[in-house]
C-alpha cells in the first residue's frame, strides 16, 4: 500500500519533512558557470531554507544560509556580481566569505556573526548544497549515477548550459516526485516519449540503490539509450536518446500542495541547435502532460475521500522505494 495520502496535504507533516529531510540532504542549485568571475553569486533554495552561493575574491566558491544574522531577513536575491551582499532591511554588509563587513551602530565585534555556511560540493559542473551538520559526502548520496552516466560515453565537464527553464506545479512534491519515479503512466499519457523510447517492461530497466534510483530505456532506433536519475530526496536528471544532452533540477516543496521546479539543460558543443529544438519540444510537452496528471493527482489525494492507494510491486517499485525513504525519514509510527 502507499504512504498515507493525508501526507500529500498535512502541515505537520510538511514541517516534518523540511526538518528531517530537506535541512539534511544533498540538493541539487545550480552549476559551475554561474561563478565564473570574482564577484558572482546566486540564491536558491534547498526545500525551505533560502541559500546564497557566492565566488569570493580568494576565488573559493561558498554557500550560505541567505539569511541576515540580524533580525532574519533574506540577504540576496536573484544573481549577479557585487564585492558583498547587503542586507536591504538595515543594511548589514557581507563579504562573499561570508563575514559581516559592516553594521550600522554595531555595538559588539563585527567577527562574532556571519553568514551561516552549509557545505558545497560538485559532480562536474553540477553543484549541490547540504545544510545539515553531519552530511555525507555527496559522492555518497550520487552511488552509481555518475558512472552510469558515464557509461554513456556523456562527459558531464564538456557539456554546455544552455538555459533553465522553470515551472510550479499545483501539487504536493512527493506527488511530483512519485510520477518522475515511475513510466508506468508513458504508454498511456506520453505518446511522443513512448514513439522514442521502448517503455515496455521487457526493455526498460528499472534499477534501485540507497539513495538514487535509476531508469534506463532504450531508443527505439535501437541505437541510443535513455537514463532517468532520481537522487534523494528531489533532484532529477534526464539524459535523451541521441546527441549528448543533460537536464537536471531539484523538485523544491513551496507548500503543502505546490512544487517549484526548474531544470538547466545542458548539451555537447557540436549539437545543432535544429537537434535542441526538436528534444525541448518534446521535453516540454512531455513537462506539461506530466503538470497535468500530477494536478489530477493532488485532487484525488487531497479530497479525504480515501486513505490510501495500492502499488504494483515491479513497474512502481521505484516509487515504493521512495516512499520508504519518506517514511524512515518521518520515523512514520511518531505520526
Amino acid at each position: 500500500m502507499t504512504n498515507p495520502w493525508s501526507w500529500y496535504s498535512d502541515g505537520e507533516v510538511w514541517t516534518l519533512e523540511q526538518e528531517r529531510i530537506f535541512a539534511r540532504s544533498w540538493q541539487y542549485v545550480g552549476h559551475a558557470a554561474m561563478l565564473q568571475q570574482t564577484g558572482d553569486f546566486f540564491t536558491a533554495r534547498a526545500g525551505r531554507i533560502p541559500i546564497v552561493v557566492t565566488r569570493a575574491e580568494d576565488g573559493e566558491t561558498r554557500a550560505f544560509v541567505n539569511v541576515c544574522r540580524h533580525r532574519g531577513s533574506v540577504v540576496a536575491e536573484g544573481a549577479g556580481n557585487r564585492k558583498t551582499l547587503q542586507c536591504p532591511y538595515h543594511a548589514w554588509t557581507y563579504g562573499l566569505d561570508g563575514r559581516l563587513r559592516a553594521a550600522p551602530r554595531a555595538d559588539f565585534d563585527l567577527d562574532e556573526v556571519g553568514l551561516a555556511p552549509v557545505r558545497l560540493e560538485r559532480w562536474g559542473p553540477f553543484l549541490f548544497v547540504n545544510a545539515g551538520d553531519d552530511a555525507e559526502p555527496l559522492a555518497e548520496t550520487l552511488g552509481e549515477v555518475t558512472a552510469q552516466v558515464a557509461e554513456l560515453g556523456l562527459d558531464v565537464d564538456a557539456l554546455r548550459f544552455h538555459h533553465r527553464s522553470e515551472w510550479t506545479v499545483a501539487a504536493n512534491w512527493k506527488v511530483v516526485a512519485e510520477n518522475f519515479l515511475e513510466c508506468y503512466h508513458c504508454a498511456v499519457a506520453h505518446p511522443s516519449f513512448t514513439a522514442l523510447v521502448d517503455v515496455s517492461p521487457d526493455a526498460y530497466r528499472l534499477e534501485v540503490g540507497r539513495l538514487y534510483s535509476t531508469q534506463v530505456g532504450p531508443a527505439r532506433d535501437g541505437e541510443t539509450r535513455s537514463q532517468f536519475h532520481f537522487v534523494w530526496p528531489n533532484t532529477g536528471i534526464n539524459v535523451f536518446p541521441g546527441e549528448p544532452n543533460l537536464s537536471i533540477g531539484p523538485i523544491v516543496p513551496a507548500s503543502t500542495e505546490r512544487t517549484d521546479r526548474f531544470l538547466d539543460y545542458f548539451f555537447g558543443a557540436g549539437v545543432e541547435e535544429s537537434w535542441i529544438a526538436e528534444l525541448l519540444e518534446l521535453d516540454d510537452q512531455v513537462g506539461r502532460e506530466d503538470t497535468a496528471l500530477g494536478e489530477r493527482v493532488q485532487t484525488g489525494v487531497a479530497s479525504g475521500a480515501l486513505s490510501e492507494g495500492r502499488l504494483l510491486r515491479e513497474a512502481e517499485r521505484l516509487v515504493a522505494h521512495f516512499q520508504g525513504l519518506v517514511r524512515e525519514a518521518l520515523m512514520a509510527d511518531s505520526l
